[in-house]
């Protein structure tokens, strides 16, 4: 296999952002799951990744079982061309809002991919919620939706191109005290959505005194995600805004606890395999590294080892929500249903909207 082009990676350092926030590595996408033979109709490709790098170019990753070519077109161009498996570096335009990417099987239907991570100034931590293969072989869209930490600092440049990105809702999970200190800047013509996960909870109020009872505290809030009623509430609000149309942006301070279950229940509705959603979710760890570093490396030892928790996403964290989903509603599917009011219909429409292949 040649690609057209092959320019070699050169890495840049990632830029420290607000606490709880911090630029994300590339959009990555590999997931089991089983093929249904060279239907025509169907997605071959089982894992796929786009990588944009600082000295502007950007590596294709591909694998497509039972292709014989596979041809990757960017801005209607051919850039590169390969076989079922490949990967490729190819320059891209400095001036795109995102590099875009059609890989064309020479049989079934094309995946189109782009890198994550949206970058802006104002934020560290914006990214698409796309790009993961479900269970049964579908694709999760990119372009469709979006997750991120706060918005309160977006450039006039930044929401002229969520706004040329189409993002028409806002969802805000933070609670009324975070509005209030840091209100949301959004895209010109987009509704501004309210959905305090939080509301009046004492959750995450309170500093821990040692490192045990933060990581308790982290693992009781995800806990309550999925039980309280205010986040029911307000989970209901997202995935109904979700199942009614694409363009969609949700949000808290960090973007990892709150949007992160958000992220973790969308994908987990879509079919995504449960390994794929925990790689998504602890990706944050690496989104979030210098961030997280330059935050500890201010406080005294002891003080570090208590906020270290606080920072981090873990396994526990996400188990806690998935393991109260089954103490409170016996599966997935019934806290779709019950508790957050998503009916069969709806997530027939959540899956039309969002999933190819």
């Amino acid at each position: 296999m040649t690609p057209v082009t092959r320019v070699k990676y050169s890495s840049a350092a990632l830029a420290a952002a607000l606490l709880l926030g911090l630029a994300t590595p590339a959009a990555s996408a590999h997931a089991p799951g089983h093929d249904r033979g060279h239907d025509r109709h169907r997605v071959p490709f089982t894992a796929a990744t786009v990588t944009d790098h600082a000295d502007g170019t950007s590596t294709i990753t591909w694998t497509a079982p039972g292709t014989r070519t596979v041809t990757i077109r960017s801005e209607g161009r051919t850039v590169a061309r390969g076989g079922a498996t490949g990967t490729v570096t190819v320059p891209t335009r400095a001036a795109a809002d995102r590099h875009w990417f059609d890989l064309v099987p020479d049989r079934g239907t094309p995946l189109r991919l782009a890198d994550r991570l949206i970058r802006l100034q104002g934020t560290a931590n914006l990214r698409d919620a796309g790009g993961y293969r479900t269970r049964d072989g579908q694709w999760v869209r990119m372009g469709e939706v979006y997750r991120s930490d706060a918005l309160d600092k977006l450039t006039d440049a930044d929401l002229a191109k969520l706004r040329r990105l189409g993002v028409r809702t806002v969802l805000d999970l933070r609670m009324e005290s975070e509005r209030a200190a840091a209100p949301d800047r959004v895209p010109a013509g987009a509704r501004h959505v309210v959905a305090d996960v939080l509301a009046g909870s004492g959750t995450f109020t309170a500093m821990p005194g040692t490192p045990a009872e933060a990581e308790a505290m982290m693992i009781e809030g995800n806990r309550f995600m999925v039980s309280g009623d205010t986040a029911k509430a307000a989970y209901a609000t997202v995935l109904d805004e979700l199942a009614e149309g694409d363009g969609v942006l949700f949000h808290c301070t960090a973007g990892k606890d709150r949007t992160g279950w958000a992220e973790a229940a969308l994908l987990t509705a879509l079919g995504v395999p449960e390994e794929t959603v925990m790689a998504d979710y602890l990706a944050s760890n690496t989104y979030r590294a210098a961030a997280n570093e330059a935050v500890l490396s201010h406080l005294p030892p002891a003080q570090a080892a208590v906020y270290k928790p606080l920072l981090d996403v873990r396994p526990a964290y996400l188990n806690a929500s998935f393991d109260q989903v089954e103490r409170d509603f016996g599966s997935f599917r019934a806290y779709l249903r019950d508790g957050v009011d998503l009916t069969p219909r709806e997530l027939k429409s959540l899956k039309r909207e969002l999933l190819v292949g």
